[in-house]
C-alpha cells in the first residue's frame, strides 16, 4: 500500500512505517519517549513493535531503547476518564518529560483518544505517534485528529483537534483480534463506503464474514475518510458527513457504557447506521429497498440488541448532548442516496422511536 503523505501527518504501512518512525525519532532526537498501551495490546502487540524497532543491534536503537517509558492503561472505553488522564499526566511529570518528547499510542481507538489527548495538553502540546492495532482504530480513530475522553458517561465530550505525526498500519496486528473487534471495526468501513459511492457499497456489502477484508478495502476506507477530513479538519461542514450511523449510535453507547449490556463502539454504530438509513428513507426519500439491504446485511455481522421503551427514552435523552447539536435538538446525517449524504437533518422524537421500531422488526 502507498504511503500517504500529508502537510500535518503521515500515513506508513508495514515495515515502511517503523522505518520513518526511527527516523522520526533520530531527526527530531526526543529526550524522552513514552509508549502508550492497554493491557491486551501490552501483551499481544508490544512485543511485536520492539521487535520491529529493535531487531537490528546498532548503538542508534539501544539509544533510543534507553529513552523509552511504558504506561499501561485497562483495556475498554471506561478508561477514556479524567482520572486516567490526570495519572498519566503525572507519571509523564515524575519520569521528566519535557516539550521534545514523544507520545506513541500502541492501541485501539479508546488508546489514540486517551494518548493523543494527553499528547494535545500536555506542556500544550508534545508530539504523538499512532500505532493503531485494531480496524477501528486502522481506518478511523487514529485518523483525522480527533482526540478525547469521556466524562459523565458522554462519548468524547472533552477533547481536542491534534494529528499525530506518523500513523503506522500494521496489517500484522489484526490477527491478535477476536471476531468481535473485527466487527466492530467493520462498521466504520461500512459507514465510509455508505457516505463515500455506490461502488465502494458494492464492493464492502460483497464482504460475507469480517475476517476476509483485505488491505484494498482497508486502504480505500482510509482514503475515503482523508478526502473528507481534508476538506473540512474541524468538523464545520462535510466532515460531519462522517458522522453517519453516530448520533444515534453514540447515544446508544453513551446509555449501555457502565451498564451489563455495554457494547463495542463499532456494534452501536452498526444499530445507529441502520437507524439513521431508515430515518434517510423517512425523511430523504432514500431508496426503500437499500434500507432493508443495509440492515440486513448489517445483522448478518451485529447480534440484535432489544430496547425497551424506556431504553429508548434514555437513548433519546442522551441525544441532546451530541457536539454536533447547535441547541438542544440533536442534528443527523442521513442520506439522499448512497454517496451523498446531507448534514444538519432535524429528526422528531416520534421519527427516532420509528426507526427503534424499524430495527427491532
Amino acid at each position: 500500500m502507498e504511503s500517504i503523505i500529508k502537510p500535518n501527518y503521515s500515513i506508513f504501512f508495514g515495515n515502511t512505517g517503523y522505518v520513518k518512525l526511527l527516523e522520526l525519532i533520530n531527526k527530531n532526537n526526543y529526550d524522552k519517549i513514552l509508549i502508550l498501551s492497554d493491557s491486551n495490546t501490552l501483551k499481544y502487540c508490544l512485543p511485536i513493535l520492539k521487535d520491529q524497532l529493535f531487531s537490528a543491534d546498532s548503538k542508534s536503537n539501544s539509544d533510543i531503547e534507553n529513552k523509552i517509558f511504558s504506561y499501561t492503561v485497562n483495556s475498554g472505553e471506561q478508561t477514556k476518564n479524567l482520572n486516567e488522564l490526570k495519572k498519566i499526566c503525572e507519571f509523564l511529570i515524575s519520569k521528566g518529560f519535557k516539550r521534545n518528547s514523544l507520545i506513541i499510542n500502541l492501541g485501539g481507538g479508546m488508546v489514540s483518544d486517551l494518548g493523543g489527548f494527553v499528547s494535545s495538553i500536555y506542556m500544550r502540546g508534545i508530539d504523538f505517534v499512532n500505532i493503531p492495532t485494531s480496524l477501528l482504530g486502522m481506518v478511523d480513530a487514529s485518523i483525522g485528529g480527533k482526540t478525547g475522553i469521556d466524562l459523565n458517561d458522554l462519548k468524547n465530550i472533552i477533547g481536542s483537534f491534534e494529528f499525530a505525526k506518523i500513523i503506522i498500519i500494521d496489517l500484522n496486528f489484526l490477527s491478535t483480534l477476536p471476531i468481535r473487534q473485527i466487527n466492530s471495526g467493520f462498521a466504520e468501513m461500512i459507514k465510509h463506503s455508505l457516505i463515500d459511492s455506490k461502488k465502494h457499497w458494492n464492493k464492502i456489502s460483497s464482504v460475507n464474514f469480517s475476517k476476509d477484508v483485505d488491505s484494498n478495502l482497508i486502504y480505500n476506507s482510509i482514503m475515503t475518510k482523508i478526502k473528507i477530513i481534508e476538506n473540512d479538519p474541524k468538523e464545520s461542514s462535510s466532515r460531519k458527513f462522517l458522522n453517519f450511523g453516530h448520533t444515534i449510535g453514540h447515544a446508544i453507547e453513551s446509555f449501555l457504557l457502565n451498564s451489563d449490556r455495554e457494547i463495542l463502539h463499532g456494534e452501536a454504530i452498526l444499530i445507529g447506521i441502520i437507524l439513521e438509513s431508515y430515518l434517510s428513507q423517512k425523511l430523504l426519500n432514500f431508496d426503500t429497498q437499500l434500507t432493508l439491504n443495509i440492515k440486513n446485511y448489517i445483522l448478518k455481522f451485529s447480534k440484535q440488541i432489544d430496547f425497551s421503551e424506556e431504553d429508548i427514552k434514555h437513548v433519546i435523552e442522551f441525544l441532546k448532548y451530541d457536539k454536533k447539536n447547535t441547541s438542544d435538538k440533536p442534528l443527523f446525517v442521513l442520506l439522499n442516496e448512497i454517496g451523498k449524504p446531507s448534514y444538519d437533518n432535524k429528526v422528531s422524537n416520534k421519527e427516532i422511536i420509528e426507526a427503534f421500531k424499524f430495527y427491532a422488526v
